[in-house]
């Protein structure tokens, strides 16, 4: 059977339906992604493809009501990309032993794995700066911030890079090239808040609130960073680099866009 087509206005009255039938149940029990894919089943679509003109513009998300677990926006490497500079940098000089290494990895595995923002130092001293005047988002290092309990950590770091201090080349992403991968990924949604109950081992849900997203925009979007709203998630190890991803508690998303519409 073919996919309805709907328009703008048509999704949201399908939309609103659904909401009125009340709590409906997980139609796939076991599958962590079940709030999402019960609702893409309700509206008969495939996963990630709205039917509504000009699709690849929008996408459809939903939220648990209050959780404020964290979600990937989108991955994005940091300048300059020639360096490839979390494998070659971050990982070789300011990286620590895997915590599997010697057991599931080689003994020499190494890692890079922080969760950074722009508001507080992690305990190895890494945060965000946002430079206004070259429009820069970039990754700062302050060995005075690092925390005791690492202090054989950074040791080898002033070992390996010859000195300690700030970094001598300091990743970064430009504000209108950031803003580009985000917006092309998020540039409209339909933001779906719904309530989430459980009856013995199955999962019953309300979709509560709809909300029509439009125009995601640079300046939220470099607010929110500045707000340690965005975190920044640098997740690699010697044998492989799992990507750098810009993250945001699900139930801030709607702060992105300029156009917030409740139905």
């Amino acid at each position: 059977m073919s996919q309805p087509v709907y328009s703008k206005q048509e999704l949201i009255e399908r939309l609103k339906e659904i909401r009125d039938k009340g709590w409906i149940q997980n139609r796939r029990k076991g599958n962590t992604g079940g709030i999402g894919n019960t609702l893409e089943d309700l509206l008969e679509i495939k996963e990630n493809n709205l039917p509504i003109p000009n699709s690849a513009e929008w996408e459809l998300k939903t939220h648990r009501k209050n959780n404020g677990s964290l979600t990937t926006l989108f991955h994005s490497e940091p300048s300059p990309r020639s360096l490839k500079i979390v494998p070659s940098i971050l990982l070789p000089y300011y990286g620590w032993k895997h915590e599997k290494a010697g057991t599931k990895y080689p003994d020499s595995e190494m890692s890079f794995r922080q969760t950074i923002n722009a508001v507080t130092r992690t305990d190895r001293g890494f945060c965000i700066v946002i430079d206004y005047d070259e429009e820069k988002i970039l990754i700062s290092f302050d060995p005075g911030k690092v925390s005791p309990k690492h202090k054989e950590w950074l040791t080898s770091v002033e070992e390996r890079v010859g000195h300690i201090g700030e970094l001598d080349i300091q990743p970064y992403w430009g504000f209108d090239d950031l803003f580009h991968t985000a917006g092309s990924k998020l540039l409209n949604c339909f933001y779906i808040d719904a309530e989430v109950k459980k009856e013995g081992d199955q999962e019953y849900y309300l979709y509560k609130d709809i909300y029509m997203l439009r125009k995601f925009s640079k300046q939220k979007f470099i607010k929110a960073i500045q707000n340690g709203i965005v975190l920044i998630d640098f997740d690699a190890r010697t044998g492989h680099n799992h990507g750098t991803k810009f993250r945001i508690r699900e139930d801030k998303i709607p702060i992105l866009y300029e156009e917030v519409s409740m139905f």
